[in-house]
């Protein structure tokens, strides 16, 4: 048997490397057309389709057959695969394999690059569709072997670099023949990702922000070279272009990226398939959403060292739940019918992935649909119908392991790939592990086998006295060798024996003095065979935390919903002409103010006592900057394409934190890296909603602008982009609004038009659709930009900081602009110098709207205090100092027929203080916005305790996996970032 195999492999690498266009110099040959069966094997044709004791026929690389009663052609090599297991190779659709990542670009100045460096192809160089992972292609025989024993056997390789990509292959891992054989196909699916190039020091994009708005200007730029409206050839477009019937995959890395782009997706009828970060199961309803199929990672946290108790008070619960949650990901994922494929990205090894599979396991993944995300999903991606499954007419690809795959000790004893035979371990060798006795010189000796197949250990007791013994098993042929018991004189004793029928052995031991006793090696059937594999599934010990919205600490086991509400005898500050209501009270219907008055009563409404306390409608902060994922777009002068809405964070603890200060509405404003900067989102802080669900309805559009230090960079390191002067500002808005106004007459014309997404936000503007908020400080260049906005026929609306407003108030109330300003900040920089804490009552009193706002996730919770300074310095009246963080920020950000004061027909936001709003001793009991209560002071205490105790239970999981022998992590003590203007403006020079 052995020689007949031994030619049928020499037959089958002949046919497989023979190519027919090749010159024939050699005598007469003919195609090896013998046939392979693998027959008395478990087959998983696919997930879902399982063949018991069943037969494949294989032929020139293919299925030909499968089934339990299979007619054997007579030119068949038959390979007796009992009590083995097959299944079709597992597909990775998200790898870099063989794909040497570029190195990055060094820049030999700090100059920043504001040009393409490319001729002939797109304005930016992130965007590179035209890479094709072939062209960098090397195969890796060593990554490959690793693959194989783990079950890959095809891995759709990129190049990991740039915004766009270029296209990926589809390569089998055979580790014979040359890589035109392994090659599936040449261009498998077009890569996407948020993430910038390191083969370039372009500075655009510099945000996340950037990169969703460049990605969303190449698909307009697409469709406009498709019409040939482009003069210039520009070989990225075209490549672009061409990719698009393949499949795309774009690489999020997180649920909150994943919804982004499928926000992309939708608004460019796209189905993106798309890489997860194995955080979805926190927001499975908005994945489900979606409708997309996902790229999952399993590369599961390992336990915190948490034995120093120091540190571990620093860890944050969100990093521990990560840890406890993050293995359920999978299952959750099945159990809301997303479909998703498993992936290899960023596992440190294929032995972690292994272990995280079978963890993904025992924490309730089924079988069936862990081999469905390894095959039949994966190729179903990449639209092949050839790989993934074992059906006729597919590549005959598949393992062969020793047990069910998903059991600990189950290893792959082969692994074919089209047709080619991969042998890791002998197909013949049975599974010897176990407790065995045996009988010498009449003494009784226990022996026991375990470890892995590949790799068995053995030991040897008599008398309780533990014997060295090394082990050798193959081909049914097992030898031993260990020490006699005299421990005076060391002697070697050798066994060799063979496999029988009882599972037990048959053989001969040779003895130090060169004579040889026949010995019987039998099964110990009252004792159960070990496994010390490091991958056995066990029922997960411990408990799983329950998911909260956000699932971070005050996160809400359910979200809050609305109620009606009854407000009894509260001190009501209205922000109308009633002004300030005593023992009044206030009642809530469905998510509205419904009526203001005495003796109020609603048989549907909880009561709530508000004696003694005071009742006013939700701060306003015109000016924050908490909530996003980024927050300047710094890599251009003007970033008018970019969205704030694009990168809210919707489980950013300061929103919280803003709730237990009273307020309820922000807007989350662009930072001040440019003139012209993006677009701002104001949002209701309805903590544990997702993103989507936080932004204001029908909200306003507005847009940040900034004069000043900030934007001609005089306190950056580097600077070389205009302008950089502050009459250098003044032109770049002459210039982009001139360019505008030429652009929006050209759309008004009913002309075909390129779609910028930059100009189409500036017309807005000129068209008094969009609104300016500015941040400013000297007076000369306030009046600068009214003066080009009068030039260009519109109103700036708001100038915000603005401290030198006192300075020109009449001049601003001439021209209709509001100011939303610090209370009394100055002299943290030299352009404010002039500022005073007076400034607020002197613009309230000229007739300017004003506000007071944050621009700090510190204060924004503390704007009830920050207002009350305007009573202290400049004599303000309490109402109209309530009003600077209320009603006038409402009226700035044009959302006052909604909120800021007490009306009936008002949106139910409404916060209950304990004293008077303006006193530094009153805090927020209650915080309630469209009538649903978002912070309660009652309950934060007892959440409090709560997450002691859940900190206390994860500290316990933790200790105890340590004291397994668990690999642990280190804690890194995360410091949150809190964004203000300038953040984020460094990462023009850092690349």
């Amino acid at each position: 048997m052995k020689l007949k195999l031994t030619l049928f492999s020499l037959c089958y690498f002949l046919l497989s490397y023979s190519q027919d266009y090749k010159p024939n110099n050699s005598s007469v040959k003919s195609n090896n057309t013998n046939f392979t069966a693998i027959t008395n094997a478990k087959i998983h044709i696919s997930y879902d389709k399982v063949i018991e004791n069943g037969t494949l026929l294989i032929q020139d690389g293919f299925v030909v057959r499968s089934g339990k009663e299979i007619k054997i052609p007579k030119n068949s090599v038959i390979i007796n695969a009992k009590g083995k297991f097959l299944y079709p190779s597992f597909i990775d659709v998200f790898s870099s394999f063989g794909v040497k990542k570029p190195n990055r670009l060094s820049s030999s100045s700090s100059t920043p690059q504001y040009e393409p460096t490319r001729e002939g192809y797109y304005w930016n160089d992130h965007i590179r569709p035209e890479q094709n992972a072939l062209d960098y292609f090397e195969f890796d025989k060593k990554k490959a072997k690793e693959l194989l024993n783990i079950g890959f056997g095809v891995v759709n390789t990129h190049l990991d670099d740039g915004i766009v990509r270029g296209s990926g292959s589809l390569i089998a891992l055979s580790l014979k023949g040359t890589n035109s054989e392994r090659i599936i196909s040449k261009k498998s699916g077009q890569y996407l990702s948020f993430e910038r190039s390191i083969q370039t020091n372009q500075a655009y994009p510099t945000s996340i922000m950037g990169s969703i708005a460049l990605i969303r200007q190449l698909y307009h730029d697409a469709e406009w070279y498709k019409k040939g409206n482009i003069k210039n050839t520009d070989l990225a477009i075209e490549a672009f272009n061409s990719n698009s019937n393949l499949t795309q995959i774009i690489s999020a890395g997180s649920r909150d990226n994943a919804i982004r782009a499928d926000k992309i997706a939708d608004q460019f009828d796209i189905k993106y398939v798309i890489l997860g970060g194995g955080d979805e199961f926190e927001r499975i309803k908005a994945i489900k959403k979606s409708n997309a199929t996902f790229i999952i990672p399993i590369n599961f946290p390992k336990p915190y060292d948490v034995e120093n108790k120091f540190l571990a008070d620093k860890l944050e619960l969100e990093s521990m739940r990560e840890w406890n949650q993050s293995p359920t990901n999978p299952f959750v994922l099945t159990k809301n019918d997303v479909p998703f494929a498993l992936t290899t990205h960023k596992s440190k090894s294929t032995k972690e992935f292994k272990s995280n599979l079978l963890k993904a396991i025992s924490h309730g993944l089924k079988k069936s649909d862990a081999i469905k995300a390894l095959t039949s999903i994966p190729a179903q991606i990449l639209r092949n119908k050839k790989i993934g499954n074992l059906k006729n007419g597919s590549f005959a690809n598949f393992i062969i392991s020793s047990k069910d795959y998903f059991e600990p000790d189950s290893e792959i004893i082969e692994h074919w790939i089209k047709g080619v035979r991969h042998s890791f371990k002998n197909i013949n060798n049975k599974d010897i592990r176990g407790e065995y006795e045996f009988n010498l010189k009449n003494k009784k000796f226990l022996l026991s086998i375990d470890g892995s197949n590949s790799k068995l250990k053995a030991s040897i007791k008599s008398d309780n006295v533990k014997i060295n013994c090394n082990i050798n098993y193959n081909e049914e042929w097992l030898t031993l060798l260990f020490t006699s018991e005299d421990t005076t004189q060391q002697k070697f004793i050798r066994y060799t024996g063979k496999i029988n029928n009882k599972n037990g052995f048959d053989g001969y031991v040779n003895l130090s003095d060169g004579s040889e006793i026949p010995i019987k090696i039998e099964k110990n059937s009252n004792k159960i065979a070990k496994s010390k594999s490091k991958n056995k599934i066990t029922k997960k010990e411990g408990v799983i935390i329950p998911v909260t919205y956000p699932n971070v600490a005050y996160g809400n086991e359910k979200l809050p919903q609305k109620e009606t509400l009854l407000f009894k005898n509260a001190t009501v500050w209205t922000n109308e002409i009633e002004g300030i209501l005593y023992n009044t009270d206030v009642l809530i219907e469905d998510g509205k103010i419904s009526a203001i008055g005495n003796d109020l009563s609603s048989s549907k409404a909880k009561t709530i006592d508000a004696t003694g306390k005071h009742l006013t409608s939700g701060i306003v902060d015109e000016h924050s900057h908490i909530a996003a994922a980024s927050i300047n777009e710094a890599g251009q002068n003007s970033s008018a394409e970019v969205s704030i809405e694009d990168v809210i964070e919707a489980d950013d603890i300061d929103i919280y934190r803003n709730l237990s200060g009273g307020v309820t509405t922000i807007q989350i404003l662009h930072g001040s890296a440019n003139p012209i900067g993006g677009r701002s989102a104001i949002i209701k802080l309805k903590w544990g909603e997702i993103a989507k669900n936080l932004i204001f309805n029908n909200s306003p559009k507005f847009i940040k602008f900034a004069l000043g230090e900030n934007v001609k960079q005089s306190n950056w390191q580097s600077y070389t982009r205009f302008p950089q002067t502050r009459m250098g500002v003044e032109q770049m808005y002459m210039d982009y609004f001139s360019r505008a106004k030429e652009y929006d007459e050209i759309k008004k014309s009913g002309k075909e038009y390129r779609h910028d997404i930059e100009m189409e936000v500036l017309s807005e503007i000129l068209n008094k659709e969009r609104f300016i908020s500015c941040h400013s400080y000297i007076q000369s260049e306030i009046n600068m930009l009214m003066k080009v906005a009068e030039h260009f026929n519109f109103n700036i609306n708001t100038f915000t900081h603005i401290l030198e407003g006192y300075k020109v108030a009449d001049k601003m109330k001439s021209h209709g602009v509001g100011a939303s300003t610090f209370s009394d900040w100055w002299a943290y920089k030299y352009e404010v110098n002039d500022a005073i804490p007076y400034n607020a009552a002197i613009l309230n009193n000229v007739g300017v709207i004003t506000a007071i706002n944050s621009d700090d996730a510190e204060m924004s919770r503390r704007l009830n205090q920050e207002a009350a300074k305007a009573v202290k310095y400049g004599g303000t009246s309490e109402e109209d100092a309530w009003k600077m963080v209320t009603l006038n920020p409402a009226k700035l950000l044009h959302i006052d027929d909604k909120v800021g004061s007490i009306k009936i027909g008002k949106d139910a936001d409404l916060v209950l203080w304990s004293g008077n709003p303006l006193s530094i001793y009153t805090k927020a009991e209650k915080t309630i916005i469209e009538g649903t209560n978002y912070f309660d002071l009652k309950i934060d205490k007892q959440q409090r305790i709560n997450i002691k105790n859940e900190r206390n239970n994860l500290i316990q999981m933790m200790l105890k996996e340590i004291n397994k022998g668990i690999k642990t992590q280190p804690i890194i003590v995360k410091k949150k970032q809190d964004m203000h203007c300038r953040t984020s403006a460094r990462f023009i020079r850092e690349g």
